[in-house]
C-alpha cells in the first residue's frame, strides 16, 4: 500500500535518495505500524520524538498498535530545543 513519509530536522538524512522537501512516497506492507516503519527505515527510536498520522499526534502506544492505512501520511520530528 502507498503512504507518504515526512522526516524533519536531523531525521531527514534517513530519507532515501530522490526524496524531496523532507518527504517520500513509500510502498509498505498491509498492517505496518508506525513503529515498524521506524524500524524498517532504520531511524533511531530515541530520535523519533513526535510522530503524527495525518497531522494527529500518536502516543508511543498507538505507534505500536495502530496500523497505517493506504494513503496516510506519517510525519516524524526529533526532539527540538530552543528558547
Amino acid at each position: 500500500m502507498n503512504i507518504e513519509l515526512k522526516l524533519y530536522a536531523s531525521l531527514s538524512s534517513y530519507l532515501p535518495p530522490g526524496a524531496k522537501h523532507h518527504r517520500v512516497a513509500l510502498d509498505v506492507a498491509e498492517g505496518t505500524t508506525p513503529a515498524q516503519l521506524i524500524d524498517d527505515m532504520k531511524l533511531p527510536k530515541e530520535a523519533c520524538f513526535l510522530v503524527l498520522r495525518n497531522g494527529v499526534y500518536l502516543t508511543p502506544d498507538e505507534r505500536e498498535t495502530r496500523p497505517i492505512k493506504e494513503g496516510e501520511t506519517i510525519a516524524i520530528w526529533p526532539p527540538i530545543a530552543g528558547g
